[in-house]
């Protein structure tokens, strides 16, 4: 589902649980368009892949120890990014609007293994893809109706067909926050990676892929230093000096004047910690996407349009 459709659909197929469904429309109100949610998400992978110092970027470069412990970090992150809606459980991973809640994470949708001690608890259900860019969370309670009959040698089981008509979709199928590396085509992949230092690397980035918005994990996974961000800097040797000289403007969402010049160029605009690289060219006053800089009119640069003249500065404004 989008993120701003509320997925509390077809009531008739739901058993009576007020407490699921108390928690479920709690946590929609304290994270109304899933966007706290989707950047836990997105956060628990990075620090998993920890690109920053191993390079790695996606879902099946991690090793399995490290696979199954995706599910204990993102527990750890609700709980932190959550901290005004969660508060510790005497017996399970939370306490929700009074209720105990057991927070389980699966690859697979429908793959969560519930052992004995949450059995007719609430459960917080979660699934995500990196690869697909989609993560899912909802709340079910493990009553006997909900679970499998058989069982492992620990006693676990799962939701069986029925459990998993019951669950409150939160979100279903929501976007995550972008994992550029894994959106781009294998050439401008093989392209960017082949550079051999980090600067060259961030640098060609930015030159290969426009429009699009790019967090900080990405710019760290190339670089592959503390200050990562200094590649991307206006700073005699950082990505904006380099590809100014080229026609590229780099936008920071940290920066409220350069989201408004992403928007004025018609480009989706950075959010927070994200930037986006937009290649530009000199503009009339009738181009309908179009921003003033330096006293010039810029627009976005046509695929294939020969860039003349080298891009303005960016404004520095703060976000307000």
């Amino acid at each position: 589902m989008a993120m701003d459709d509320v997925s509390f659909i077809d009531e008739d197929r739901f058993d009576v649980d007020p407490g699921r469904d108390l928690v479920a429309a709690t946590w929609l109100e304290h994270d109304p368009r899933g966007e706290r949610t989707a950047a836990v998400f997105r956060a628990t992978y990075d620090q998993l892949y920890d690109g920053q110092h191993t390079g790695r970027f996606r879902w099946s470069q991690l090793y399995k120890t490290e696979k199954t412990h995706f599910g204990t970090l993102l527990e750890i992150n609700f709980r932190r990014e959550f901290s005004d809606l969660i508060d510790d459980g005497a017996h399970l991973d939370y306490l929700i609007e009074g209720e105990e809640v057991d927070c389980k994470y699966s690859q697979s949708m429908g793959g969560w293994m519930l052992p004995p001690e949450c059995f007719d608890k609430l459960l917080l259900v979660a699934t995500s893809s990196d690869e697909s860019g989609t993560w899912s969370l909802g709340t079910v309670r493990a009553i006997e109706a909900n679970r499998r009959p058989s069982s492992n040698r620990d006693g676990k089981t799962g939701l069986n067909q029925h459990g998993r008509t019951q669950i409150r979709w939160i979100w279903l199928a929501a976007p995550l926050p972008p994992n550029i590396l894994l959106t781009i085509d294998n050439e401008t992949l093989t392209t960017i990676l082949s550079r051999k230092t980090g600067q060259q690397r961030v640098t060609e980035l930015f030159r290969q892929v426009t429009g699009q918005r790019i967090g900080r994990n990405t710019i760290a996974t190339l670089a592959q230093q503390a200050d990562y961000m200094a590649r991307v800097r206006d700073n005699g040797g950082g990505a904006r000096t380099v590809l100014r000289e080229e026609g590229y403007l780099i936008p920071g969402g940290d920066y409220e004047s350069h989201r408004s010049v992403a928007l004025h160029l018609g480009v989706e605009p950075p959010e927070p910690g994200e930037l986006v690289s937009i290649r530009v060219v000199p503009a009339q006053a009738t181009d309908p996407w179009s921003v003033t800089l330096d006293g010039q009119i810029w627009r976005q640069a046509r695929p294939g349009e020969e860039v003349k003249i080298a891009a303005p500065k960016l404004p520095t404004t703060k976000r307000g």
